[in-house]
């Protein structure tokens, strides 16, 4: 027989996660499972189902429905044994059977710390299974996708979630999403060994092998091009984020875990691996996401395409005052400050016979923390009467005290 005073606690500690949530912003984690599971059943379920079980289980003791919580739990760590989140949620309510508990993970399941870092991982999920993403609202940062990028990443670092978008014409479409860690000591890295997530736009830059990986890093890495030209021109240092997997008897690790990468599930790493393409998928790691709708965010981007456009026409022109005034007196950039830049344009651009750039595959993200900064990239095709080259750039505009767009940084791309 149950013991109603344990019961009571159980569901007072757990429920303790939910303050604040109303049922009107709520979703319904049991027919979210239905939708992701059926008609395989739980053995062979979705990944991503097995949250959704956990959340299933939630509801029930929310609703003081204990037995289906049970059997939610006990389907899910015969499955994934790994959960110990689970684990530990299916353990308390065992223990409700005999007596009264007093808090969230008995004494004896683990230490103090541990037991900290499930509820940590238990509120994350919780939330963002309460609170998902507006219908018909998407990060601000993405303003505009490249043709030939099929999809982008998008990481909410507070919120310890990553959110999958495909390429529509230029536009997110959220696909998919997954619980993440990040650096043990938080957001916005900036020196070496601070163990802490950086905040910025980045690109997939390679793939390494599990097999030339210790067992920490799971299924394998994909590395990011930290330290990119805007954090070094902010003199942040280190190296080696990745997004990774964890260890192989590990499912998940709490929200702040990591030395400063992104951290998932093995077998979300796999699914994820299979939407990136290497040197293109952009990777956006945000503190916060800040949601707009998708009616302000086709007037941003149309704003900034006209910005890239203009500083097309005007190179095109051979005019070099028309084309100098896009860039910042902060500018620096393809080894130059603003005083030799507007030197050497100044001669070479009146020089030339002809001037033509062709402009394609442009994306246009707002810099996350920054939002007087957008970074654009495309690949450029340049011909002139005496030198053609075709390569990939890298601008960084930032609004000034004026209220105009400048160029403050540019670069090529080369991975």
């Amino acid at each position: 027989m149950w013991c109603a005073s344990g019961i009571r606690v159980a569901i007072i500690v757990l429920v303790a996660l939910m303050i604040g949530l109303t049922a009107n912003q709520s979703v319904q984690a049991g027919d979210m499972l239905a939708r992701i599971t059926a008609p395989q059943g739980v053995k062979h379920m979705h990944e991503q189902a097995h949250e959704a079980l956990l959340m299933s289980a939630l509801r029930h003791i929310e609703a003081n429905e204990i037995d289906s919580a049970l059997e939610d739990l006990e389907a899910l760590v015969k499955v994934n044994p790994d959960f110990k989140l689970a684990q530990l949620v299916y353990a308390d309510l065992l223990l409700a059977r005999a007596g009264p508990i007093t808090d969230f993970g008995q004494p004896g399941f683990a230490a103090d710390q541990r037991i900290d870092d499930l509820r940590a991982e238990a509120l994350a999920r919780w939330r963002h299974f309460n609170l998902p993403p507006e219908n018909g609202k998407v990060p601000s940062a993405l303003l505009q996708l490249g043709p030939n990028q099929h999809h982008v990443i998008v990481v909410d670092q507070k919120a310890s979630r990553l959110y999958l978008y495909e390429n529509r014409d230029g536009v997110a479409k959220l696909i998919d999403s997954f619980y993440v860690s990040i650096g043990k000591n938080g957001i916005g890295k900036e020196v070496e060994g601070d163990q802490r997530t950086p905040v910025g736009v980045y690109f997939i830059t390679d793939f390494i092998d599990p097999a030339e990986l210790p067992d920490l890093y799971g299924n394998g890495a994909f590395p990011i091009d930290y330290p990119n030209p805007w954090d070094q021109r902010h003199q942040r240092t280190g190296y080696g984020i990745w997004l990774h997997g964890t260890f192989s008897n590990t499912y998940s690790r709490p929200p702040l875990d990591s030395d400063g990468c992104v951290t998932l599930s093995n077998s979300d790493l796999d699914r994820l691996g299979g939407f990136i393409d290497i040197g293109i998928t952009p990777v956006v790691l945000t503190e916060s996401i800040n949601w707009i709708a998708r009616e302000d965010m086709q007037q941003k981007r149309q704003q900034f395409a006209a910005l890239l456009e203009q500083w097309r026409t005007d190179w095109e022109s051979r005019d070099a005052d028309a084309y100098l005034r896009h860039y910042s007196k902060s500018y620096s950039g393809l080894g130059m400050e603003y005083p030799q830049w507007v030197e050497y344009k100044s001669r070479v651009n009146p020089s030339k016979n002809y001037i033509n750039v062709g402009i394609t595959n442009a994306s246009i993200f707002h810099y996350p923390g920054t939002p007087d900064v957008v970074v654009m990239n495309f690949e450029q095709d340049y011909d002139s009467d005496n030198y053609q080259r075709k390569f990939r750039k890298r601008q960084f505009w930032q609004r000034e005290a004026d209220g105009q767009w400048r160029i403050i940084y540019e670069g090529n791309i080369s991975y």
